[in-house]
């Protein structure tokens, strides 16, 4: 985009970050000029985190340098950063939930009147900063009432109200809406014609040509190199991160399918006007749509977990019609949430642990003893299935990485026998190396006569894996696409076909 002054705001030189045993960052030169943005792209534990935690202050670098301005520096923390111009906003807010926005915003920063808070000072202050920012916030409203979004923006608020010269944004669109995440990115756009310098970290490959000036690509802790988006495709970008090219993502599934075992008809909840399709054993059914186009709510509902208004759900000969969540499991359909940390898993639970919750309900007890040696060895041969390393089995669910913890609620799936499996937003906030492994077990699942519905906003993923694709948009389905007629622009004319006909 060349928005970029040129002026170097961040130097780093040769940054190692070691831990006992292990290396997190291995000699890694990075730098970030005034007005652009430079974006951090690699897998899970590439090394990404490691290298803006240094940057930002929250931990200190084993060895290497790191020059703000040209002048070198050695940050004591966080604040110590922050006096330096440098504010991250990560992944997991650090906002206290039973303060006003106002009050997050200046924490630690207060206007004083004399001894005291000057509540008025900072409201208005707060108010002035949100109207910059075009942010419609009301800085009275306490933080556990807003939305992730509002909070997201809250950070972005309390990390520019300083003199602020470079934002580090790890993950910022991962739960946020398409008019979000546009708002989202006019907001760095007005930043970077400031000359602020913006570091962002996303797995979204698509987002980088609207946002991307340089990418920086890390591999295993180390740089593997730095290259301008407008002189890089997607497909380059996914081979210098995993080492592999795209055609290796993204399995060849053989189809063989069968009668349909999964079949509705006039499905009406709410969101979903109306929607007739089928589900083959054997195949990959691909559902796409826009945010808010039902194509979700469509199998919540299907599965028990948003009420169904009108229509017919057969599985097999069985009317299952309205049936809830455990009757439909019970009878053979498992649906894995887009939410892994809200509906998917036990937080305060091992991986092993979660997986044992999936293998439970298909084992008998003996005289009122289960046979944990068995349940305990199935677990284990379904975390070598989804790749989960053994020395992360014992880990609490919340102390894995999105990858570790989005194969663990896939192998709750693969812990008992299911004929259709519906998987919604499989790799949301997941890299590509897990992606690779989770397209595998679509790829297997499929092979051996599953029933596969995958679910995702990510069209790449969808065109790539999918048999036959239904295309969603304002709750109803606007065209059902056969592999061979699976294209962007045909998916993308099929997107707003429907807006299109009701305006």
């Amino acid at each position: 985009m060349s928005r970029s002054s040129h002026a170097t705001l961040i130097e780093a030189r040769s940054l190692t970050k070691r831990y006992p045993g292990v290396i997190a960052l291995n000699a890694v030169d990075f730098d970030l000029r005034a007005g652009e943005v430079h974006v951090l792209f690699g897998e899970n534990g590439a090394g990404k985190s490691t290298l803006i935690s240094m940057i930002a202050g929250a931990s200190a670098p084993s060895e290497g340098s790191l020059a703000v301005r040209g002048e070198p520096v050695t940050f004591n923390g966080v604040a110590d950063a922050r006096a330096h111009g440098i504010s991250a906003v990560f992944q997991e807010f650090s906002l206290i939930p039973t303060m006003t926005v106002a009050e997050n915003i200046f924490l630690g920063d207060e206007p004083r009147r004399g001894p005291f808070t000057d509540h008025r000072a900072m409201v208005a202050r707060a108010r002035e900063l949100f109207a910059s920012l075009e942010f419609q916030i009301d800085p009275m409203r306490l933080v556990s009432r807003l939305s992730r979004a509002e909070q997201q923006m809250v950070e972005i608020a309390k990390a520019v109200h300083s003199d602020l010269s470079v934002l580090i944004l790890d993950e910022p669109t991962a739960s946020l809406t398409d008019r979000e995440v546009d708002h989202l990115f006019q907001v760095v756009e007005r930043m970077t014609a400031r000359g602020v310098g913006v570091i962002y970290i996303s797995h979204r490959i698509q987002e980088f040509s609207r946002i991307a000036d340089r990418i920086t690509v890390l591999r295993d802790g180390a740089r593997i190199g730095t290259v301008t988006m407008d002189a890089t495709s997607e497909e380059e970008l996914i081979e210098m991160m995993v080492g592999r090219a795209i055609d290796e993502i993204y399995p060849t599934i053989a189809r063989d399918p069968g009668p349909p075992v999964l079949s509705v008809s006039g499905l009406h909840a709410s969101g979903v006007h109306g929607v007739d399709f089928d589900v083959r054993p054997g195949e990959v059914l691909g559902v796409a749509g826009l945010v808010g186009s039902g194509k979700s709510r469509c199998f919540r509902a299907l599965m028990g977990l948003e009420a169904v208004k009108a229509g017919r759900v057969r599985l097999r000969d069985a009317d299952v019609t309205g049936a809830p969540t455990r009757r439909m499991m019970e009878a053979g359909v498992y649906y894995l949430t887009p939410d892994r940390k809200n509906e998917g898993l036990q937080l305060v639970f091992t991986a092993r642990d979660n997986l044992v919750q999936g293998i439970l309900p298909g084992i008998e007890s003996r005289g009122g003893q289960l046979p944990w040696s068995r349940i305990r060895e199935t677990a284990d041969k379904v975390a070598e299935r989804v790749d989960l390393p053994e020395s992360y089995r014992g880990r609490l669910a919340a102390q894995l990485s999105g990858g570790n913890q989005q194969k663990t609620l896939f192998g709750r799936g693969l812990g008992r026998d299911y004929d259709v499996y519906i998987f919604d937003e499989p790799t949301v906030g997941v890299d590509m190396g897990a992606r690779a492994s989770i397209y595998k077990l679509i790829k297997s699942l499929a092979e051996s006569g599953k029933a596969v519905i995958v679910i995702s906003s990510d069209l790449p993923e969808v065109m790539n894996i999918a048999h036959r694709l239904l295309v969603f948009a304002r709750g109803r389905i606007t065209a059902e696409l056969p592999r061979e007629d699976i294209s962007e622009s045909t998916v993308l004319a099929h997107f707003f076909e429907e807006q299109e006909e009701l305006a």
